[in-house]
């Protein structure tokens, strides 16, 4: 079997491209092109009844299965396959129904009224209505359940009120009947139909959650594709078809995540090579010959992510953003991509990816400048580094490339007289909450959008208040302007506050960014009707998926 490579480029040479047109340049294998349109075709008529077992590869355990709580890829991969939520994106992120049949808005955009389909099962048997939609939105906007979708909510006219504890109930959220839920909003945020297709907004039992607690998390009910069968931690995640969904029975019966802690790659291709995972990311260590290998079906295409190195500015000397600065002089970031991790990804000197509306392809970032380093050190109390104290930098992954990273940049650091010391907890949860209490000084962290929006990267991550906002930053203008970004919908003005608010971001330095990741990933030659979108793994609507014949 040859070797199919699809390789996707991004279209972020224009000065406010919409990530919609990035979005446009999707992937469905068995219907990439003319002639795999035409085969899939062929083969429609052999394709198999429900059955077969899908194998997935899982970079460490997830936090929760509850969707309410998902923090983080692993947890919103699984999640999502057993959840869904009023509307959903498809493969163009085109925000599609789902529990919702239809909706409409009114003429200011403030109030939107869904009328749910009639019949739909959670998987314990109960019919979904009204009021399980207000519930899961309103149990996201409760302060007790720490969700990070919180803020995306708040905009709904009584959710401040609620969370202060000076309101039982979100007045904005309202059952009309039982098919039929109304949001009103307090402010029109552009585009607000497209927070409910985010992982956390997914509609849950309000009796299994209430009677389950925290262990709704690790036993989750849902109307999804497919069922929770059982976790192993460490080992494995087991779902089974939902024969009973709205959209259709699933061709798959099973779906297995096997759960590889630390996200040990070449282990996992290993495996995928063994004919045991029907999918499996691509390690750095021989990727050239991977890639060139045949067998596989090869895709590639570009995502909406950030990797980076972050800082605690409330730590010492960190909390000088000079200190920060001549750490991102320091680190030579193009030339470790090129040597540790083979140019894979696209270099980035800024947040938002290419793609994402607002990305500014002028952006002032950090050049690879030792002597800038030295001085700023120097301008901020320690020539030579002299009295800086020894920086902890913390990893959840511990791979051979990525402890070549950490050595070479150990060095690069060294030179301008900044010592480091690397952490590494492959738990990953217990690696989140250490972020989430601010006991990670120097850290490093990937972050794929929820919603295909600089919203997501500049919100969420910097705004003062922001749950996600993992740096302790501050800057009262870069609120004002990513909150006004939120209420204005000319697309000019909103792209003119973004970037503004993405170089004074740049310019504090609460975080070095290093590349923008791109999807590449290997699928076994008999996997048929895979989309993949600009949000990534998470998203690909596994309920699509058939197994053809292994030959």
């Amino acid at each position: 079997m040859r070797l199919t490579k699809i390789h996707l480029s991004p279209r972020g040479e224009g000065s406010a491209c919409s990530p919609l047109l990035l979005a446009l340049l999707v992937l469905a294998l068995g219907g990439a092109s003319v002639a795999g349109a035409a085969q899939e075709r062929a083969e429609e008529g052999a394709r198999p009844g429900a059955g077969g077992v899908y194998r997935r590869p899982l970079g460490n355990d997830p936090a929760t299965l509850d969707p309410a709580r998902v923090s983080d890829i692993y947890s919103r991969s699984v999640s999502q396959q057993i959840f869904d939520g009023l509307v959903q994106f498809d493969q163009t992120l085109t925000v599609m129904p789902a529990l919702a049949q239809f909706w409409k808005a009114s003429r200011d955009g403030l109030t939107w009224t869904f009328t749910l389909r009639k019949g739909v099962r959670f998987h314990h048997g109960r019919e979904v209505t009204a009021d399980d939609v207000v519930y899961s939105f309103t149990r996201i906007l409760d302060p007790r359940e720490k969700s990070g979708a919180a803020d995306l909510f708040g905009t709904i006219q009584g959710a401040q009120e609620f969370r202060e504890g000076r309101a039982r109930t979100v007045s904005g959220l309202t059952a009309l009947d039982r098919y039929t839920v109304q949001v009103v909003l307090k402010e029109a945020q552009a585009p607000f139909v497209s927070v409910l297709a985010v992982g956390h907004a997914k509609i849950v039992p309000r009796e299994v959650v209430e009677r389950a607690g925290e262990a709704f998390g690790a036993q989750p009910v849902g109307t999804g594709p497919f069922k929770f069968v059982r976790w192993e931690r460490g080992k494995e995640i087991v779902l089974a078809v939902n024969p009973d969904y709205f959209g259709g029975v699933p061709q798959l019966a099973r779906v297995v995540y096997r759960i590889f802690p630390g996200e040990r790659f070449e282990t996992m291709h290993e495996e995928f090579q063994k004919g045991n995972l029907e999918d499996t990311p691509i390690p750095t260590q021989d990727y050239r010959r991977i890639v060139a290998s045949g067998g596989s079906t090869y895709v590639k295409r570009p995502m909406i992510s950030v990797r980076f190195y972050g800082f605690n500015t409330r730590w010492k000397p960190l909390d000088d953003r000079r200190v920060r600065q001549a750490l991102a002089h320091a680190i030579d970031r193009d030339g470790l991509i090129d040597e540790v991790f083979l140019g894979r990804y696209t270099p980035a000197r800024g947040v938002l990816p290419p793609g994402t509306q607002g990305f500014n392809p002028r952006l002032r970032g950090y050049a690879y400048d030792p002597e800038r380093a030295r001085d700023l050190l120097a301008q901020a109390g320690y020539p030579g580094g002299r009295g800086l104290p020894s920086i902890p930098v913390w990893s959840s992954v511990k791979l051979e490339r990525v402890l070549q990273e950490h050595e070479l940049m150990k060095k690069q650091l060294e030179v301008v007289g900044v010592r480091t010391e690397f952490h590494y907890l492959t738990d990953w949860p217990a690696f989140f909450k250490k972020l989430l209490d601010g006991q990670l000084p120097m850290f490093v962290l990937a972050w794929y959008a929820d919603v295909p929006d600089p919203d997501n990267f500049l919100f969420k991550l910097f705004h003062s208040r922001s749950p996600r906002n993992f740096f302790g930053y501050a800057n009262a203008t870069v609120d004002e302007l990513v909150t006004a970004a939120r209420q204005v919908t000319d697309p000019q003005r909103r792209v003119d506050l973004y970037r503004r608010a993405e170089q004074l971001i740049v310019d504090d330095a609460p975080l070095v960014p290093f590349w923008h990741y791109t999807y590449e990933r290997l699928f076994q030659p008999y996997v048929r009707s895979v989309e993949v979108n600009g949000l990534g793994d998470p998203y690909i609507p596994l309920r699509k998926i058939w197994l053809g014949p292994k030959r």
